[in-house]
């Protein structure tokens, strides 16, 4: 079993969703990441309430935030409105749906004129969506936007040993022909690399093959690597913790890799930050280890490490 975990096994080990409105986002906010082209850029993020994703990732926990049935007509567009009137004014906005921006199926292809009429005032669009769903619908979504679309990928690894084991079915292969495609249609791309993916519990092995990961993702062109360390919680994993098919990373981990990813002055590198309070063992340290990463998100630039007696060997 812990070999071959398919979309029923996954799904079977799950907890229960939360219970969300279709009519509304589940959550918004507003932040900042620097700019492509230099500055700090402010950016509205929308978390939208939708349909599950198709693909049951082994990993995934974004599931416990969808519906399992179809968006009422419209709602998608009603989300949106709910949350501009909320939010400031901002430079660049994402709409993340914990799926695929453009699987049809999600977010209709015709509600697509009524998105993009919303998004007038920004200079950047970032939607999340699927290497084998980056199709014609992202050239036409693209082509009525004033602003620039980006797409973000998740290519989660390209150890040889792992990525066929997360129930991603993608290939990197597969990654860098989407990438290539979006690229030559003027479409920006990050992508979303795991740290201490499933099947990959050595320290030392895990920094590595995202370094990997990370270098790869920048030579098939993207502009921007998001770092996400892996999280128990969604069923699978914790069943793969117990049999020690996975380990949590530590927080050192991920600031080496972060480092590491800086240090290839590649493209743009971030680090996920939300909910990594898991990843500390020391109360005295985590606060400025974590605010030490957010300004290193900004500013991608290596700041000077935290001391503190924890920190040995990646602990």
């Amino acid at each position: 079993m812990h070999d071959n975990f398919d979309s029923n096994t996954i799904t079977s080990l799950r907890s229960g969703k939360n219970k969300l409105n279709p009519f509304l986002p589940y959550h918004f906010l507003h932040e900042q990441e620097p700019g492509l082209l230099g500055g700090i850029e402010s950016v509205n993020t929308i978390f939208l309430t939708g349909r599950e994703c198709v693909f049951k990732c082994l990993m995934c926990d974004l599931w416990k935030n969808t519906l399992d049935e179809l968006s009422p007509p419209g709602a998608i567009v009603k989300q949106i409105d709910y949350a501009l009137e909320r939010l400031p004014k901002a430079d660049v906005i994402k709409l993340y749906n914990n799926g695929n921006f453009f699987d049809t199926k999600t977010i209709p292809a015709d509600e697509y004129p009524a998105i993009a009429n919303r998004l007038n005032d920004y200079s950047r669009i970032i939607v999340e969506n699927h290497p084998q769903l980056c199709n014609q619908s992202c050239i036409e979504f693209s082509k009525l936007l004033k602003g620039k679309l980006e797409i973000a990928i998740g290519l989660e690894t390209i150890h040889p040993g792992v990525l066929p084991r997360l129930n991603k079915q993608i290939t990197p292969n597969d990654f860098k022909k989407a990438v290539l495609f979006l690229r030559n249609h003027d479409i920006d791309v990050r992508a979303f690399v795991l740290l201490n993916p499933p099947y990959l519990t050595d320290a030392a092995e895990s920094i590595l093959w995202t370094h990997k990961t990370i270098q790869f993702a920048f030579d098939c062109g993207v502009a921007r690597c998001a770092i996400i360390p892996v999280r128990p919680g969604n069923g699978a994993i914790d069943v793969l913790w117990r049999n020690n098919y996975y380990t949590p990373p530590s927080l050192a981990m991920l600031e080496k890799v972060f480092e590491n990813g800086l240090s290839l002055h590649q493209g743009q590198v971030f680090v996920d930050t939300w909910d990594i309070e898991f990843l500390s063992k020391c109360d005295l340290c985590f606060k400025s280890r974590k605010e030490r990463m957010e300004n290193m998100n900004l500013s991608q630039q290596i700041a000077p490490a935290i001391q503190c007696t924890c920190i040995t060997n990646y602990e």
